[in-house]
């Protein structure tokens, strides 16, 4: 585990907003060397003129995670600058909704090529920086960080694409926790789980490329994106408190990140499901009428 972050390295994805954002500040705080990704240059530029302020050696790079070429050039950067760093923040993630049979075929490539092949680039070119790091140096530790969600360990209906991309996160950051134990004891991961958090996912199309762009969204979209938009802007717990459970998770070698504790027994439920093979639970039945709203909605009742 790591305990002192002075002067060691720091990658963060999706480092113009959100948790990115906010695990930044605290990298600048604790003196750390910072490599910072976003796919939005003026809200980069923000962020790297803020981490400069506060005295951080930053190296800042406009990327796109889910293109193997610029995620490749980011690390070749990274090393470049600061050596095999010691904290890695896949973070990037896109929010989309609807009916899973509604989602076209740019819906599944954008989403899965952001929240789930970024994760896949980062884990595959720093995971081998970094063991390599710790065979050299019997005092380096480092720690893997990817950003799932509770949508990763639940299915709420209406956003299908979006929980397949977190589930599957959670199932490689689970293997590469287990992975990691065979080979080495000085590197280790843990995966974010966070529920509604206001972090500007909601507004992540505004990022969306040229080409995966969508045809006229659908009713399911609409409602998907409107109910998602009211439960991230209505959610309690900052963005910037969830970092600070980042940095403490890390400190403690804590795997499970969440920041709604309460919210876990949602997926009790869902394993209680699995174990006694009964059908999936109704998600909305400690909140039936956020249900009857939804299926009158989408019903066009």
């Amino acid at each position: 585990m790591i305990t002192d972050f002075k002067n060691k390295t720091a990658v963060l994805t999706g480092a113009g907003s959100g948790f990115g954002l906010e695990c930044a500040r605290i990298g600048a705080k604790l003196g750390m060397n910072l490599v910072l990704a976003d796919v939005q240059q003026d809200a980069l530029d923000k962020t790297v003129a803020e981490m400069q302020a506060a005295g951080a050696p930053v190296l800042a790079m406009r990327v796109d995670v889910s293109k193997a070429d610029q995620m490749q050039a980011l690390a070749d950067a990274a090393f470049a600058r600061f050596g095999a760093p010691h904290f890695v923040f896949n973070n990037a993630g896109v929010g989309a909704g609807g009916l899973i049979w509604e989602n076209s075929l740019q819906d599944w490539e954008w989403v899965l090529g952001v929240n789930l092949m970024g994760v896949v680039h980062g884990v595959r070119l720093f995971t081998p920086m970094m063991l390599a790091a710790a065979e050299a140096d019997p005092a380096y530790r480092g720690h893997i960080v990817n950003t799932a969600s509770m949508a990763g360990l639940l299915n709420a209906p209406n956003m299908g694409v979006y929980n397949v991309s977190k589930h599957a996160v959670v199932s490689l950051t689970e293997t590469l926790y287990q992975d990691l134990s065979l080979v080495s004891d000085q590197v280790s991961a843990s995966v974010l789980c966070p529920y509604f958090v206001a972090t500007g996912i909601n507004d992540s199309q505004r990022n969306r490329p040229d080409g995966l762009q969508p045809d006229k969204p659908t009713r399911s979209q609409l409602i998907g994106q409107a109910m998602i938009g009211k439960a991230v802007s209505s959610g309690k717990v900052t963005a910037a408190e969830v970092a600070q459970k980042v940095f403490d998770a890390v400190v403690a070698g804590q795997f499970y990140i969440y920041s709604h504790p309460k919210s876990i027994g949602s997926v009790q439920t869902r394993m209680e499901d699995v174990l006694q093979a009964r059908n999936p639970t109704d998600p909305f039945a400690q909140k039936p009428e956020l249900g009857v709203e939804l299926k009158k909605a989408l019903r066009g009742a």
